[in-house]
């Protein structure tokens, strides 16, 4: 699904370069939950946002889906992600002047689903993730856990077939972040690739797969027995 070939992303200033990603390779399969690691600073974030085509590459191929996107236009990596690419960031990132229904139901007016459809998919993702009665509640009038969980059913409303979670049970107590592995774990039983960056070792033992970054490379890959 996934496949970075020599992969290179550095950063420029007037006076200085920062290389934050230096010759990675590896390889995503579809329906793989795979978690990555690494201190602060090594490039965990870059390594997401190319994975979501936030970013692109600056050395290096990447195949998403069997295209390789280096020569993709800005709109045509944005239909790609807003087609196939659901987003858990750990600081939740809802909009505050909307409902929690609202807040879900944008991913799908993004990808110009029709009303009946997305009323009936958010009612669907809501239940789902078990906050449907606070539908008609705003973000501030939820807790942490219940925040995420909104965040988690955006995530899965559209259906995508990847979904990246930035640190998901960063901000988190111990049982809603279990809650939210549950239901990261329960996308990829339904067929969804699941790719989480975390700082929890407990929780990357939930992954199929632990990738470890230090310094822009990849260090180790830790296969878990099924």
């Amino acid at each position: 699904m996934l496949k970075l070939t020599d992969i290179a992303k550095s950063y420029r200033t007037t006076e200085v370069e920062t290389r934050a990603l230096d010759g990675v390779s590896l390889e995503i399969g579809a329906g793989e939950f795979v978690a990555i690691m690494g201190p602060s600073g090594c490039g965990k974030s870059t390594l997401l946002n190319i994975l979501g085509l936030i970013d692109t590459p600056t050395e290096g191929s990447f195949l998403f889906l069997n295209e390789e996107i280096a020569s993709h236009s800005e709109d045509k990596l944005t239909k790609l992600r807003r087609a196939h690419i659901g987003f858990v960031f750990q600081s939740f990132n809802l909009i505050d002047d909307l409902t929690v229904a609202e807040n879900v139901e944008v991913a799908l007016i993004y990808r110009g689903v029709a009303a009946r459809e997305r009323k009936q998919r958010v009612a669907e993702a809501l239940d789902h993730v078990g906050i449907a009665h606070r539908a008609k509640h705003r973000p501030q009038q939820l807790s942490g856990g219940q925040q995420q969980r909104v965040a988690v059913a955006r995530a899965l409303v559209s259906r995508p077939k990847l979904i990246l979670a930035d640190e998901p049970t960063g901000n988190l107590d111990t049982a809603n972040g279990e809650a939210v592995m549950g239901l990261l774990q329960g996308a990829v039983d339904a067929g969804a690739t699941v790719v989480m960056v975390t700082h929890s070792l407990a929780h990357a033992a939930e992954a199929r797969r632990t990738i470890k970054l230090l310094d822009g490379r990849v260090v180790s890959e830790t296969l878990l027995a099924a």
